[in-house]
């Protein structure tokens, strides 16, 4: 029998199942930190939502804990990394709000068509206003998904119940799969100009802050309608609200906010705009089911099983030849689909060197985690990697070779226009990427990282570091590649501190002399 503390409401019929199997269920709900620290003494399981946060000094005290298990999607309250050094596992319950979510968006969206609380609210306040809310109809009405996950694709399916035609903007999502569902996969640029509707689902990053802006807004079709169930901050608030004031934009439904809890917005100002206090999740169904589900892995975890959602066990599981190329697998990974722009359809994954005489399964594994993990709208894992790889329509193949030319141990990605070479080197075994697309580098992957093709000819390094001299970005290291083929352009790779900024990147791209430009942080 083991004791599993929790210390937020949960399924009453998912603690049963604990209790069943013979385990003392502690609830002890309203913890400070403090009470915390005291209370996680001796519970070999900790249940928790949103409201605990599991710090090191949580995962210290609890000298027994097994399992941290987490009633919902994300694991930002969660110390996982400290968690996976104690060797104490982490699980969620990814797939618990995903349907609620898709239905607060066709709610939001029909209430954004139809002025649905305006409405409610005039008439509430003593005036009969039937003509000032006439709606428009979803029917033969294009609607555009930024970001086509697992909550995209439900959007779609509602939608096209509708008599919508859908159209999408994901880099990671393959055309082929977008197109069983009857959906079309274009640019950025296109979506705004078709679309009379928008709803995103897509992670907050570095890349999708502010991916809605004022230069979106102005490329938009005029009288566009926004719809955001997914997370604040990827959508400029103010730029929003300057738009809908000028007509370009014809409204917004916005659940999420780039401050939360607020109860300030220049949108709240607007009778076009309809806004909910971030209920996407926030169903009976969904908190049950999170609950549930998270009674279920916490069980399993403490009978010994195979944990579905477990997000960071695997490593544990590598051999010491493989560990050190974990870390170096998983960046190269986030870095391929960062110079990919997405992931290809096929995405070649090779292993050459003495690692080749080893299971390089989990390696692959890392690499999916590290491609998939700015995109997904729930934590990436070594278990569910291939799960997002294959709804996204990527086909995964892997190869060995016992020979490697240049290096001990070589790991290569490559697909589409794009590959890029990684390896440990030296008895300390650092980490360093050798190889980007056709031209051999020697530079230890770093958190913010520039990479730039440009003309082989005077001046364009100089170029580049005014730039990021100007914008106050420190460049901490550089290497120019050398191309295996005559005549190709020339590559920089910068590591930088900070990251470099969206404008500043623009700026370059459309600098004479330099062909491409990609941030990766």
């Amino acid at each position: 029998m083991a004791r599993i503390l929790v210390t937020e409401e949960i399924a009453d019929n998912g603690l049963q199942k604990l209790r069943d199997a013979g385990h003392d269920v502690d609830i002890q709900l309203g913890l400070s930190p403090e009470e915390l620290l005291g209370a996680v003494k001796g519970a070999h399981a900790l249940i928790i939502r949103s409201a605990t946060t599991v710090t090191r000094e949580v995962l210290e005290a609890g000298t027994d804990l097994v399992v941290v298990g987490r009633a919902g999607i994300g694991l930002d309250n969660v110390d996982t990394e400290a968690a996976t050094e104690r060797g104490v596992m982490v699980v969620n319950a990814p797939q618990s709000n995903t349907l609620s979510t898709a239905e607060h968006t066709m709610a939001m969206l029909l209430a954004q068509a139809r002025n649905i609380p305006q409405a409610s609210a005039a008439l509430k306040a003593g005036r009969w206003e039937r003509s000032k809310w006439t709606g428009v109809e979803l029917a033969d009405k294009t609607l555009g998904i930024i970001g086509f996950g697992r909550i995209g694709t439900l959007v779609a399916q509602r939608a096209n119940a509708f008599g919508m035609k859908v159209i999408a903007y994901d880099p990671y999502v393959t055309d082929e799969r977008a197109r069983r569902v009857g959906v079309e996969v274009v640019d950025l640029d296109t979506l705004a100009a078709r679309s009379d509707f928008i709803t995103l689902h897509l992670v907050k990053t570095p890349e999708t802050v502010n991916l809605l802006n004022a230069d979106f807004f102005a490329k938009a079709k005029t009288g566009i309608r926004v719809v955001n169930v997914a997370r604040g901050g990827v959508i400029d608030e103010d730029a929003l609200a300057d738009a809908i004031r000028s007509g370009q934009v014809g409204g917004a439904s916005i659940d999420v906010f780039a401050s939360e809890p607020t109860t300030e917005s220049p949108l709240f100002e607007l009778d076009q705009v309809v806004v909910t206090p971030h209920l996407g999740a926030s169903t009976h169904e969904a908190q049950d089911k999170a609950g549930v589900t998270i009674a279920e892995m916490v069980g399993l975890a403490m009978a010994g099983d195979f944990v579905p959602y477990a997000v960071n066990v695997a490593a544990a599981e590598a051999s010491e030849t493989i560990k050190p190329f974990l870390p170096l697998a998983e960046r190269m990974g986030a870095m391929f689909t960062a110079m990919s722009e997405g992931v290809p359809e096929v995405l070649e994954i090779s292993y050459a060197g003495e690692i080749a005489d080893y299971d390089t399964r989990i390696l692959t594994l890392s690499v999916l985690k590290g491609a998939f993990g700015k995109v997904s709208e729930e934590p990436v894992s070594y278990v569910n990697a291939p799960m997002l790889a294959k709804e996204r329509g990527v086909e995964v193949r892997d190869t060995t070779s016992s020979t490697s030319h240049d290096y001990v141990n070589l790991i290569t990605i490559s697909g589409g226009h794009h590959s890029i070479g990684g390896s440990v080197v030296g008895a300390r075994q650092e980490p360093a990427i050798v190889a980007i697309d056709d031209h051999t580098v020697d530079v230890p992957p770093a958190e913010h990282m520039l990479i730039v093709r440009n003309d082989d000819r005077p001046g364009m390094i100089a170029t580049v570091a005014q730039a990021l001299a100007d914008a106050g970005v420190n460049i901490d290291d550089m290497h120019l590649g050398r191309s295996t083929q005559s005549g190709d352009a020339s590559l920089m790779v910068l590591a930088t501190s900070p990251a470099v900024p969206r404008e500043v990147a623009d700026a370059l791209r459309t600098t004479d002399g330099i062909s491409t430009v990609h941030v990766l942080s």
